[in-house]
Order: structure tokens, then C-alpha cells, then sequence
């Protein structure tokens, strides 16, 4: 279990997010066409996972826009944009603002993915969403990086997170 802050006061997640230098654990997420996705989809790829609680909030997608900004200079790497919105959500908001270069995903409807990753809020007004936190991933399936966002109204470090690419 980890500790974060949202407005300043303690919230729980189910477990640590995984070691860097582990496999990263194999997910299955809902594309926008509500198709499957897995971890071996992006095989041979390099993977920044954004994680958080809900594409509409402003921080959230800030994140994504800001993700989609520096995606579209990066060699090898796709950009996993999670959270357990709705896929017609993600559509929208990707929809609305052009976003092109990102690729989201949605732990809808089990949250399984948040729970292998350690993400799950269990308590609090957020309890069953997702935490903020960056994963980055190596081509081998690697974790390289990975950042549990202490306050979830913050931003990730974005810097250090493309860095470990």
C-alpha cells in the first residue's frame, strides 16, 4: 500500500507500483472501439503509461496534452493514456481537443490493471479510481521509470519520465 494526498489529505492505493527493473505485469485494457489491448500489442515499443483518476479533470488532462505535445517527437514510443473512464470519454476528450499522438485506454469495467499496478485509490472520495503515476516501459517489457504522483492534483515530472526512454 502507498500514501498520496489529494487536496492535502491521505488516500491509499492497493499496493505498490512495480519495481523498476521488474517485467512489467501484462494488462488488458478497452481501446475506444471497444476492442482489447494488451501489454504484448505494444511489444518491441517503448511505453510511457500516463495513469490517472478521470480525463475530466483539469490535471488529467493537462497531462494528456501535454503527453501528446511530446509524443509526436519520440522514436519507438507510444503513449498509454489509462484511467477507468468510459472509452466514449476518452474518444470525446481526444476528439475535442485533436489529440493524436497519445493512445488511451480504459481500465473499464474490472479496474484489474490498476489493481496489478498498485494504482487502485481504496479509500476517499476517488476510492476505485486510478492514482496519478507515470510508468515507463522499455521495448523488452521492462519498467524503467516510474512515479507516484504524491498529490494527485499535481502534475507528473515529464522530464524525467521521457528521460528514462
Amino acid at each position: 500500500m502507498a500514501t498520496v494526498t489529494l487536496g492535502g489529505n491521505p488516500v491509499h492505493t492497493n499496493a505498490e507500483l512495480p519495481k523498476t527493473g521488474s517485467k512489467a505485469p501484462e494488462f488488458q485494457l478497452v481501446k475506444q472501439d471497444l476492442s482489447r489491448a494488451t501489454l504484448a500489442d505494444f511489444s518491441g515499443s517503448k511505453l510511457v503509461l500516463n495513469i490517472f483518476p478521470s480525463i475530466d479533470t483539469n490535471t488529467c488532462a493537462t497531462s494528456v496534452r501535454t503527453f501528446n505535445a511530446k509524443a509526436s517527437a519520440l522514436e519507438n514510443t507510444k503513449v498509454l493514456c489509462i484511467s477507468r473512464d468510459l472509452p466514449f470519454a476518452q474518444k470525446r476528450f481526444c476528439g475535442a481537443e485533436g489529440l493524436e499522438n497519445v493512445i488511451n485506454l480504459s481500465d473499464f469495467p474490472t479496474g484489474q490493471f490498476g489493481k496489478d499496478y498498485g494504482l487502485e485509490i481504496t479509500d476517499g472520495v476517488f476510492s476505485g479510481l486510478h492514482t496519478r503515476a507515470v510508468i515507463v516501459i522499455d521495448e523488452n517489457g521492462v519498467v524503467t521509470y516510474t512515479e507516484l504522483v504524491p498529490e494527485i492534483a499535481n502534475e507528473p515530472n515529464y522530464e524525467a519520465a521521457l528521460a528514462a526512454l
